[in-house]
C-alpha cells in the first residue's frame, strides 16, 4: 500500500467513527497515531475530493461560529471500501511481519 492509499484508509477510518471537517480529520490522524502520522493540507484535501468523487464519502456545508465548514461523512459504499482496505492492510502487515520474523 503506497502513501496515497494509506491516507485514504486513514481518512475512511476516522470518518467511520463520526462525520468530521478536514482539520479535525487531520488532527484525529495525528492524535491517534501519537504524532507519527500527519495529513498535510496539500494531500488531505485532494484525497477528500477524490473519495467524494468516488462516492465513498459525502460532504455538507455547515455554519459554525460564523464560518462555513464542510463536514465529511462516510457513505455505505465507503464503509464497504473501508472493510476491504482494512483486510488488505492487515494482510500486508502480516506479510511484512513474516519477513521480519515477527508474529502476526
Amino acid at each position: 500500500m503506497n502513501a496515497r492509499e494509506q491516507l485514504r484508509l486513514l481518512i475512511l477510518a476516522v470518518l467511520d467513527r463520526q462525520p468530521e471537517h478536514g482539520y479535525a480529520i487531520a488532527q484525529a490522524i495525528n492524535t491517534r497515531s501519537e504524532g507519527l502520522l500527519r495529513a498535510r493540507e496539500g494531500t488531505l484535501y485532494p484525497a477528500l475530493h477524490a473519495l467524494e468523487a468516488e462516492g465513498l464519502i459525502e460532504s455538507q456545508e455547515h455554519e459554525v461560529a460564523g464560518r462555513t465548514r464542510r463536514e465529511y461523512r462516510l457513505t455505505d459504499k465507503g464503509r464497504a471500501a473501508l472493510a476491504r482496505t482494512r483486510r488488505d492492510w492487515q494482510a500486508q502487515v502480516s506479510a511484512v511481519q513474516a519477513v521480519l520474523g515477527g508474529q502476526a
